[in-house]
Parts: structure tokens; C-alpha cells; sequence
């Protein structure tokens, strides 16, 4: 057998949108390095173009994943936690690289992200419980609040936490039956468009996630001001004045506004990432005639 060293088989890493892998259509890439300034891979430059595809590819998504049973939602959820772990080594292999850590230490991160996205598996069929219930009124009414998915979602993912915090931000969103478009963290983008290849193999419609990489300065302001973006989560955009000019620029559309914040990933989360992307319907609903028992039920 030939002693013949073998080529280097480099990965090509693609945007994840509407379920598939394109290329940006701007042909553009950046230089993707580690934290000792090693190459690792040339990652898509999205354009302003990609951004609006994502948004129509969330928002075709969205009917179905918003009309989904919080039940299954929460099935599908844990299958992408199955398949995370399933790719457990990779995903170590890319935080070491990408935050300089060593593996042990990143293993400790992925297991944290995978255990992360099964708390919130559970969660979907919980919140509700939670932010809902019946209101007491005056009259021969019920009256019951009950939340729903407020719309397409923007995530601009947390810069130095590379999947810990990108898990921590996504999860949320979609458990709630929300759909989101993911502006990765532009220095440390492949865990995010890694997770994309394992959201792809699983249950997930295609278009309810969709990833971006590349600049948050670029793409921001044209997804802060898009008319069928409901919401926007600033948690990464901590470059300048960016958070404060993409607040300005959602309040268009009267858009949901999360705003960044100091926070550490690896705390135990609560229920506000959920309840950001929520809206409330109350319903109001006759009784019918009061007998003596108080009710005609």
C-alpha cells in the first residue's frame, strides 16, 4: 500500500436558508480564524440579498411551524438535540478553535448548548401554562389570555459565545413557534453554520432557522427595517453605536425590541428569552344565563 500522504479535505461551509445550503449570491467570503490566528475556513460573506431571502424563507415557514402542536414542537426540538449529540466531537473540535479553548473545556460548552436545547424541548408545551390562564371579570364571561408566536425573528447571535450562546438565543425563539433568521457571530461563524447541517438532518422545517454569516453592521439595518421582521434580538450587536441604530431602525414596524445585555450563557436561563416573542390574545366568551349554581354549565 502507498505511503502517499493523503490531501487535506477542507470543509466548504455554505449559508443555511429555506432548508438548503446556498452559497451568497454576492460570490463573497471571509478568512475564518482561530484565536491564535491559524485559517481555518473561508466562510460566506452574506450580502443584503441573502438577508432578504432568509426573511422570505422564514415567513413561508411560519404558518406551519406557528400552527404545529406545542407537543410536537417540542418532539422536534429534542430530535435536533439527538442529532447534536450525535456530532458532539465536531462541534468540540470547532469551540476549542473557534473561543480558544481547550477540549476538555469546550466539551463542557457543547454538552452545556445540547443540554441547553433540551430544557427548552421541554418547555414548549409548558410555556403557555405559564404566561396564559383565565382572567377573572365581571359578568357572565370567561376570559382567557393565551400567548402566541409573535412573527419572523431576527437574531443577531452573541459574538464571543460561539454555540452556547448562539443555542441559547435560537432555542427560544422557535420553541415558542416563531421563525428566525441568525446573523452569526462574524469572528467565530462555523459552530452556527455547522448547527445548520444538523438542523438540515432533522425534523426542523426547512426556512424555520435560517443562518447567516458574515458582518451584523451589514446585514442589521436592512433586516432592523424590514416590514415582515417582527421582532429583533440584539444580543451580538456590541460593535459601536449598532445595537442603539438598529433599535431606532425596528421602531419602524413597531418591531419587539430585545436589547443587549450583560449575561452569562452558562448561567441556568429563564423563562424572558420565551416570553420576548410572545403576544397575548385574549378571548372573551359568554357563560350563557347564571342559574342558581352560578353557571349554566
Amino acid at each position: 500500500m502507498s505511503d502517499q500522504t493523503r490531501l487535506n479535505v477542507f470543509k466548504t461551509y455554505k449559508l443555511y436558508v429555506g432548508g438548503k445550503f446556498p452559497r451568497s449570491e454576492s460570490g463573497r467570503v471571509y478568512e475564518v480564524s482561530d484565536s491564535k490566528g491559524k485559517w481555518l475556513a473561508n466562510a460566506p460573506l452574506s450580502s443584503r440579498k441573502d438577508a432578504r431571502d432568509a426573511v422570505v424563507a422564514a415567513r413561508k415557514a411560519f404558518g406551519g411551524w406557528a400552527g404545529a402542536t406545542a407537543y410536537n414542537r417540542g418532539q422536534i426540538l429534542y430530535r435536533v438535540a439527538e442529532m447534536l449529540e450525535g456530532r458532539r466531537e465536531q462541534f468540540v473540535r470547532e469551540v476549542a478553535d473557534a473561543e480558544g479553548l481547550s477540549k476538555s473545556k469546550a466539551a463542557a460548552v457543547v454538552d452545556a448548548a445540547i443540554d441547553r436545547w433540551v430544557w427548552y424541548a421541554g418547555w414548549t408545551d409548558k410555556i403557555a401554562q405559564v404566561v396564559g390562564g383565565a382572567n377573572p371579570v365581571a359578568g357572565p364571561y370567561f376570559n382567557l389570555s393565551s400567548p402566541e408566536p409573535t412573527g419572523v425573528v431576527t437574531v443577531v447571535a452573541p459574538q464571543d459565545s460561539s454555540f452556547l450562546g448562539l443555542v441559547s438565543v435560537i432555542a427560544p425563539v422557535i420553541a415558542t413557534g416563531n421563525t428566525a433568521v441568525v446573523i452569526a457571530s462574524e469572528k467565530s461563524p462555523l459552530p452556527a453554520l455547522s448547527l445548520g447541517e444538523v438542523l438540515a438532518t432533522s425534523d426542523l422545517p426547512g426556512g424555520v432557522v435560517n443562518i447567516l454569516s458574515g458582518k451584523a453592521s451589514e446585514m442589521g439595518p436592512h433586516l432592523a427595517a424590514h416590514q415582515d421582521v417582527n421582532a429583533i434580538d440584539l444580543t451580538g450587536a456590541t460593535e459601536g453605536d449598532l445595537a442603539r441604530d438598529l433599535e431606532i431602525a425596528a421602531a419602524d414596524n413597531l418591531k419587539r425590541v430585545l436589547r443587549p445585555r450583560t449575561e452569562d450563557f452558562a448561567e441556568s436561563p429563564g423563562t424572558d428569552r420565551m416570553t420576548a416573542f410572545l403576544e397575548t390574545k385574549t378571548v372573551w366568551h359568554p357563560t350563557g344565563s347564571l342559574g342558581a349554581s352560578g353557571s349554566s354549565y
